[in-house]
């Protein structure tokens, strides 16, 4: 079981991993060791993320996120097929645990009358030193 939150909890067999070759330089092992790891992870029918999540999530995922609800992350940062898997793995909970805590609701306030003043003081100076760069007329 992997912990993402106190009431989220992902199983293993949820999570699906393939090891493809790494993009990018590299020595001559790099074209034959499978190093970088795809892992997918279905949000839409997993039953450890409720729909809400699931909505919040969806955003939070964008293109790492098709059309059927599965997301895919691609981990090729380290030399090691075991880092790149748990590097995979943390940005996956770390996705899941933003989308499991809920937005914090607007709360409506009103500019006071002082912010409202200050604005207009300052919109009135602003539109005197503009007026002052008008033309020179030939008798000033």
């Amino acid at each position: 079981m992997i912990d993402i939150t106190s009431t989220i909890s992902l199983s293993e067999d949820e999570i699906e991993e393939h090891f493809i070759r790494s993009p990018g330089s590299g020595g001559q092992k790099v074209n034959k060791t499978a190093t970088a790891v795809q892992l997918r992870f279905n949000a839409r029918n997993s039953p450890s993320i409720s729909n809400a999540v699931f909505f919040r999530l969806k955003p939070l995922a964008g293109r790492r996120m098709t059309k059927d609800g599965i997301i895919v992350i691609e981990a090729h940062r380290y030399a090691a097929q075991e880092r790149n898997r748990q590097d995979a793995l943390d940005r996956l909970v770390a996705l899941i645990r933003q989308a499991a805590s809920p937005p914090k609701p607007r709360r409506k306030t009103k500019p006071s009358r002082a912010a409202k003043q200050r604005r207009l003081d300052g919109k009135r100076q602003k539109s005197s030193i503009k007026k002052g760069r008008g033309r020179v007329s030939q008798y000033d």
